[in-house]
């Protein structure tokens, strides 16, 4: 599996089995409240916040177009909000950008730096995120790692009673840098702040609150239950496609300050070796799904004490994180991987749900947009911008720039990112030099060309640009700003910019129908609407018309997959071996890997009746050791299938269900006749008749 700068740590996908305010913002906030629909909130008119933070964690998730990943919470999360794919910290340190974020400061205002310094040395009377809210009548709290350490985060302005948390294992030459126990998830620091969360979540349901969780993990070591590594083979991990710094960068971008090195198992000197690269990239996606279960485990609670409909849940990682692209491991430095950050937003009865956008947004947005999203006043000093509109409109042209900072040696760093370039400056006005990163020619930062001389004008623009800030870059705020243009695909059969599940409902729906509301559903233009309309559609799920955007996670519920099933059996029995026909079943069947089902089921194995072998589909609710015996009509067991511990999901098409060749265990082929097959996960156990003629 291949990392490069695009996030692309795996090489091609791999199935379950195989993986296994200022006045402006002041304005902003009367215009875009009267965008948002009238919700039910709780009973004393105000939603919930549930706000989790996560360290280290770049976009690597399954919602960001990496189905290769198992994050299905996190996912299941984007479904229902809006996620971001161009979201950047403004320091790519904790402290600074955690600091920011609950601030709604930027760093140069804050003064923070550093992870030594704490906001309230420097902004003593700083009117936190926490805080507003509690002034606002919600009970605050927080658990886990929030700032960057207890002290810090222990702010009696802030919360309504102190923290819970542990303070977690970090750098230390006498343990290794990542490490598979065989423990349940409670064992470890994760595991433990979402026990105590989910717990907390029962105490605190009936009055509004702002509730904050941070996760440690993807944060080094990496350290999760041994079961996390079991989804991700060792052989499927590639190094990053470009493992140097760039041509012509300045030396003082690429100072090196990740603190790897401090780990027994890491070498003092010379470059980490191919074999331990490949071992920690391994291990940080074993960490992610750990930090995903977790999360699953906060979702699922809301669920169950009925506060999901009322609670807006922000989901965010502090900054980004290299996995050895440009040679280098961890954060603080202003390439793109180490400042883009994974952000999805959730409000209840929000329009656009499972909506991605491209529109330049920064962690310092966070702020102001729970405010808006709860009806609560927005602090006038505030330095980032409401991200309701786009929340409401996810192709409305938004931020011009995104601005970044650090320091290397005490050396300013400042930074810019549009929608095409990265353009960065160290020292004052470039004076230790300037970097510039064309994306549409070079997605990887190969080559810095900011020296070059035919990109004096270009570089003098850039730099007008730096210096004039993020005030010059908000977004127009008024209500005559023009609605975008939305162009469409031939096989968006709603419009709404994705061509999705919903547009196959759509076509499924209107069936035989001559005509239809819906003219585009007749794809073929043949005067009718069938299941070839719908497999040409198929064929071409995912895609997008927003033509800068990162390949789209599809949005599939449980219950659509008796109707996926339906789809595939009708189109099977059309399919003429064509590459379109090829192409949109493959891509049906693809669709089970993105399920959760509801509950456990055994289904009809297929073909049925069968010579000399058949498969034998089932859904999984959830994770489970699968157990499928084969019986005769006297209930002796003459086969067993050894399946093992399988993920979740639903495991219906060929290369995901059960297989059987026919034979019994002696390797003897079985005679015609009726036979039973059974499915035990330990908590259901169900049966099925099957019949094979010769």
């Amino acid at each position: 599996m291949q990392v490069s700068k695009h996030e692309r740590t795996f090489s091609k996908p791999v199935t379950r089995r195989n993986f296994l305010s200022t006045s402006i913002k002041a304005g902003a906030a009367a215009f875009t409240t009267g965008l948002l629909p009238n919700f039910k909130a709780n009973a004393n008119c105000q939603y919930n916040v549930l706000f989790i933070i996560v360290d280290d964690l770049r976009p690597l998730l399954g919602c960001y177009g990496y189905a290769e990943m198992h994050t299905p919470n996190i996912d299941r999360l984007s479904q229902r909000g809006s996620l971001f794919n161009r979201a950047y910290c403004q320091y790519p340190v904790c402290n600074p950008s955690r600091t920011s974020i609950l601030t709604g400061l930027r760093p140069q205002t804050t003064g923070v730096f550093y992870n030594s310094v704490g906001f309230r040395e420097k902004l003593p009377n700083a009117l936190t995120l926490p805080q507003h809210f509690k002034a606002n009548g919600y009970h605050t709290q927080s658990v886990g790692k929030v700032a960057h350490n207890i002290a810090m985060q222990d702010d009696t302005y802030s919360w309504s009673t102190p923290s819970w948390t542990q303070e977690s294992t970090y750098y230390r030459p006498t343990i290794p840098s990542w490490k598979a126990f065989d423990v349940d998830d409670n064992a470890l620091i994760d595991g433990k702040i979402t026990r105590y969360t989910t717990e907390l979540l029962k105490e605190i349901q009936d009055r509004p609150f702002f509730l904050a969780v941070g996760l440690h993990r993807p944060h080094l070591p990496f350290y999760a239950p041994e079961k996390y590594y079991e989804l991700y083979p060792s052989e499927n991990f590639t190094l990053p496609s470009s493992s140097s710094f760039p041509n012509n960068v300045p030396s003082i971008a690429v100072h090196e300050s990740s603190n790897i090195g401090l780990f027994q198992d890491i070498p003092n000197e010379g470059t980490l070796p191919e074999a331990k690269v490949l071992e920690l990239i391994r291990a940080y996606a074993a960490c992610v799904s750990y930090m995903d279960a977790q999360v699953g485990r906060i979702l699922n609670k809301l669920d169950t004490l009925r506060l999901t409909e009322n609670t807006v849940i922000v989901f965010v990682g502090d900054h980004g994180y290299h996995l050895w692209e440009h040679g280098t491991w961890g954060k603080n430095n202003l390439f793109d991987v180490s400042v883009r950050s994974p952000l999805i937003v959730s409000i209840p009865g929000q329009t656009h749900q499972g909506a991605r956008t491209d529109s330049l947004v920064e962690l310092v947005d966070i702020y102001p947009t729970l405010c808006e999203a709860c009806h609560i006043p927005i602090p006038t000093q505030l330095e980032g911008t409401s991200m309701i509109p786009v929340i409401e409109e996810p192709m409305r042209p938004w931020k011009l720039t995104a601005f970044s900072s650090t320091r290397h040696l005490r050396i300013q760093g400042n930074s810019m990112r549009e929608k095409r370039y990265r353009y960065t400056e160290w020292g004052h006005n470039g004076s230790r030099g300037r970097e510039l990163y064309d994306y549409d020619a070079d997605p990887d930062e190969t080559v810095n060309i900011a020296n070059l001389s035919e990109n004096r004008e270009l570089v003098a623009q850039l730099s007008e640009r730096l210096h004039a800030g993020w005030k010059a870059a908000l977004p127009e705020t008024t209500s005559d700003v023009t609605p975008p243009v939305t162009p469409t695909l031939p096989w968006d059969i709603n419009n709404d910019g994705i061509v999705d599940i919903q547009d196959l409902i759509l076509v499924s729906n209107n069936f035989a129908a001559p005509t239809s509301q819906y003219p585009k559903a007749d794809v073929n233009k043949d005067g009718k609407i069938d299941i070839i309309d719908l497999l040409l559609i198929a064929a071409h799920l995912g895609e997008s018309c927003i033509v800068s955007a990162p390949p789209t996670r599809l949005s599939v519920l449980p219950e659509h997959v008796d109707t996926i099933s339906e789809w595939l059996i009708e189109a099977r029995k059309v399919d003429d071996g064509s590459e379109v026909f090829r192409n949109g079943i493959a891509k049906l069947e693809a669709l089970f890997d993105t399920i959760n089902p509801a509950k456990t089921a055994l289904l009809q194995n297929y073909p049925n009746p069968f010579n000399p072998e058949t498969w034998i589909p089932y859904d999984l609710a959830q994770d489970a050791k699968v157990d499928i015996k084969i019986y005769n009509l006297k209930g002796e067991t003459i086969r067993e299938l050894n399946i093992g511990f399988q993920n979740a999901g639903s495991y219906r098409r060929k290369e995901m269900a059960a297989y059987w060749d026919g034979r019994n265990a002696a390797g003897e082929p079985v005679a015609s006749g009726v036979y039973f097959y059974s499915l035990n996960t330990g908590r259901t156990r169900a049966i099925r008749r099957m019949t094979l003629v010769k």
